[in-house]
């Protein structure tokens, strides 16, 4: 399976370990999920962290290596435009280059659309169940 995480779940693994989308990682570093990432991702996951979370420039260095280690980096050159929240459309972008299977979010205009060029679109529960 190869997914793509909003960057919402990242955020949330990092600040608060050990909840549910920490579990979702680790399917990532137990190797059974292949994660797709891109530097869009990546700014939106620092940009988060350091406004909200108040991560030092260390921290954020340490996030953005995990990012790109724990990932295959994907650059997508066609833009999307299908959601009103401009950051919500790099997920999708990421997912389309990367052929992936599935986007987690929890976003609902995300989830709304139910899926993208046979890219299922679904919640972090349905993630963790197998689904």
């Amino acid at each position: 399976m190869r997914v793509v995480f909003d960057s919402n779940i990242f955020v949330s693994a990092m600040a608060f370990p050990g909840g549910r989308a920490d579990a979702a990682l680790q399917r990532i570093l137990d190797g059974t999920v292949i994660l797709l990432v891109s530097p869009a991702i990546i700014d939106e996951v620092l940009r988060v962290l350091a406004e909200k979370f108040s991560r030092d420039r260390e921290e954020l260095s340490r996030a953005a290596l995990l990012l790109t280690e724990l990932g295959e980096t994907v650059r997508p050159v066609e833009r999307l435009a299908l959601l009103a929240d401009d950051p919500d459309n790099r997920i999708l972008e990421c997912a389309v280059a990367g052929k992936a299977t599935a986007i987690v979010t929890g976003d609902k205009a995300m989830l709304a659309l139910g899926e993208i060029r046979s890219i299922v679109i679904m919640t972090l529960r349905d993630y963790l169940a197998g689904a």
